[in-house]
């Protein structure tokens, strides 16, 4: 395991490539010794970075949960990261691609919950009693890390490739749709490029969720009334480029729509 002022080096580096828009080298190249678990300390000191710099968790995302994200990616173990409250943006909204390095969309299902979550035992029936709605959403993914031949442990240190969210289309209550078969077309300038059903994440969505809140349970974490959690990709990430716009048709729970400008 790397040493505390190893771990605070490297938080520092991603603070900075997040400013700067340039990727540092890839962590497992330069700390092959790296574990999970020193991932998950820089992802942690990277969090406390930000909010120090005043800004506010308002949720977390889960990565690499669906065979389409793990065959693009080649890895194979779900990840997790923070939800920063400048992160979340409307449908509609322009999204100024140089904002981003290398930014990737995908099509996911975000949970927005009523009641805390904490484990170890947290099941999923226990997630979709806490949850007050569920809501489509796209994520854009971001790069502070340079991507050829990434690791789990540098996509958990990256925290887990968050950029931002756009957030739209129609609120359902858990039990008011059979959510495993929430369905998605994405298109990039009017060109399909993209389907998937929500069962496509651990067969339901909500497994996710309750993955996580086992996954921070050891470390004395858990998930808040109020918080919004991203469940994970059905599609394979989409490469997007200045000028392109965004839309993902979710049927009955309406659509999400971008433009990077």
């Amino acid at each position: 395991m790397l040493d505390p002022k190893t771990i605070e080096t490297i938080a520092d580096e991603l603070v900075e490539a997040g400013r700067s828009r340039t990727p540092v080298p890839r962590l497992t190249a330069r700390y092959p010794e790296m574990t999970v678990e020193d991932s998950y300390a820089v992802q942690q000191l990277w969090r406390r970075r930000n909010e120090d710099a005043g800004r506010k968790l308002v949720g977390r995302k889960i990565g690499l949960t669906s065979k389409a994200m793990q065959a693009a990616t080649g890895i194979t173990e779900p990840d997790y990261g923070a939800i920063f409250d400048d992160m979340v943006l409307d449908t509609g909204c322009s999204v100024p691609w140089d904002q981003y390095t290398h930014p990737r969309v995908e099509v996911e299902l975000a949970f927005v919950l009523k009641k805390d979550l904490s484990g170890p035992g947290c099941g999923i029936f226990d997630v979709l009693n806490a949850t007050d709605y569920v809501v489509p959403a796209l994520e854009i993914l971001d790069s502070r890390i340079e991507m050829e031949g990434r690791t789990i442990v540098d996509t958990i240190s990256d925290n887990a490739a968050m950029g931002a969210m756009v957030v739209g289309g129609r609120p359902v209550r858990p039990d008011a749709v059979d959510l495993r078969w929430v369905s998605a077309i994405l298109y990039k300038n009017q060109v399909v490029e993209e389907t998937g059903v929500a069962a496509g994440v651990l067969d339901h969505p909500a497994n996710g969720v309750h993955w996580l809140v086992n996954k921070i349970a050891p470390h004395g974490d858990g998930l808040k009334a109020g918080e919004i959690i991203l469940a994970g990709s059905f599609t394979r990430p989409l490469w997007v480029f200045k000028g392109d716009t965004v839309h993902a048709d979710y049927g009955p729970l309406g659509v999400v729509t971008c433009r990077f400008e």
